[in-house]
Parts: structure tokens; sequence; C-alpha cells
């Protein structure tokens, strides 16, 4: 039998045949349990088919302190996500609602924010604000890149800022936080949302956050907060039918 038909659940151990579970949006049929989406997944399930247009495609980190083998390491999390950085970001729709969005990878070393990550989340908010469109990020992080030190850091302050531009402007951000979100990327966009959700009952329970979506219901769920927050809407054009044959 060909190797990577069948995929074992983490939680409930069970084999999935993988196809189905692709069908399901690698949502575990047996459990429920969520399997971890690459960045370029969670756009593809979520986006209208084909409305993605991707910004800053090739803006990706040097190595500005000398870190020993950061550069291997950012070639082999290339080759491995086919990304430039743990980030992709672009303009979209929702069943018709266009939106500025970014996805995190965590396959992309963690999904850890450097400087090309911070930068091109801040930049996704500029373009939010200046195109007076709703902004949504899905987080999936470890927290900040350790080896690029204190540049790393100072992205919780340019993107928290950023944001605050938004809210300032009465600009909606959703903020989607996924399997892992925690660190720096949790202490500076990712918790700075209009609307939060996150796979974790506790918070939501304590009030941090709005509502926790399952997968399976979470594009018609950002599809109803984008009407509701008066994101502006592209209306599909009408095909006109076909004349009827003459005899």
């Amino acid at each position: 039998m060909p190797a990577g038909i069948w995929a074992k659940c983490p939680r409930c151990r069970n084999l999935i045949y993988r196809k189905e579970l692709e069908r399901n949006l690698k949502v575990c049929p047996k459990c429920s349990y969520h399997h971890r989406l690459t960045a370029v997944e969670r756009l593809e399930i979520t986006l209208d088919e084909n409305s993605f247009q991707e910004y800053d495609a090739g803006l990706a980190s040097t190595d500005p302190l000398g870190f020993e083998s950061y550069p291997d390491k950012l070639s082999e999390a290339q080759a491995k996500t086919e990304q430039a950085e743990a980030v992709l970001t672009g303009e979209g729709t929702i069943e018709g609602w266009r939106t500025v969005t970014g996805a995190l990878d965590f396959y992309f070393m963690g999904g850890s924010m450097g400087s090309a990550v911070g930068e091109k989340v801040a930049r996704a908010a500029e373009r939010a604000h200046a195109q007076r469109l709703p902004l949504l990020i899905f987080s999936a992080s470890g927290g900040a890149r350790m080896q690029e030190g204190v540049l790393s850091l100072m992205q919780l302050a340019k993107t928290s800022a950023a944001i605050g531009r938004l809210h300032d402007a009465g600009l909606p951000y959703l903020s989607v936080m996924c399997d892992p979100t925690t660190g720096g990327v949790t202490a500076s966009f990712a918790f700075l949302g209009d609307v939060d959700f996150q796979t974790a009952e506790f918070c939501l329970q304590k009030g941090l956050l709005d509502m926790v979506v399952p997968r399976t219901e979470m594009r018609s769920a950002l599809s109803r907060l984008l009407a509701f927050v008066g994101a502006p809407r592209l209306v599909p054009m009408q095909i006109e039918p076909a004349p009827a044959a003459q005899p």
C-alpha cells in the first residue's frame, strides 16, 4: 500500500483515510480533533475561490545579528513551506465580503515573528486603513523569533501601533487565534481584535474571547461578522441566460 494514504489522529489514535480528513477540513471525523493547517490551507478553506491577492510575496527576513545557522534555518523553512516567510498576507473575500487578511504558518519556524513577519502584518493593517477595509488575521505562532533578538521584540510595538490606527479610524479587526498562539504574538496583535476566536473554552469563560468556533463553521461566522461591521461586498456578476435556439 502506498505511503501517505492514512493519517493517525494524535488525540483518539484512530487511523483516518487522508482524503476523508481533507474533505472534513482536517478535523478528525472520530473525535473532532482539529489538525493544524498551513497558512495556504487556512486561506483556501476560508476565502472565496480565486479571490486572494497576495501582498509583499517576496518580503523575507535576513540575518541582521549574524546568528549562527539562522540563514540555513530560513532556507530550510522556505523550502518546507514554499513561502518566503511565516505569514501570508493579502486581500480576498468571504462570501463576497471584502477583507484584508493574513495567516501565520506554524510550520515556518513555529510561526515566529521576526522583522519581516512584523512588517507584513503592519503593512496589511496599513492597507486595510487606506482602503477602509476590515482586517482579519489568523494567528498560529510560538512568539518572537529568538534569532533576531531585540529586533523581533520591536515588532510587538510596531504591529500594535498599526492595529491601534485601525481602531482610531473605526475600522474592524477580527483576530482568529489558532493552535498554538503564544508569546509575542499573543502579547501584541493577536489579543487586540474587536472580535477574538480561539480553541480555548477557559478563555471564553473568563471573558478573554468572544466565541469559540469550530473550523467547519468558521467561514460562515466570519461572513456574518464582516456583514455586521459593514464590510463592502462584491456582488457576483449575473450571467445572462443563453438565447433560445431558433427553429
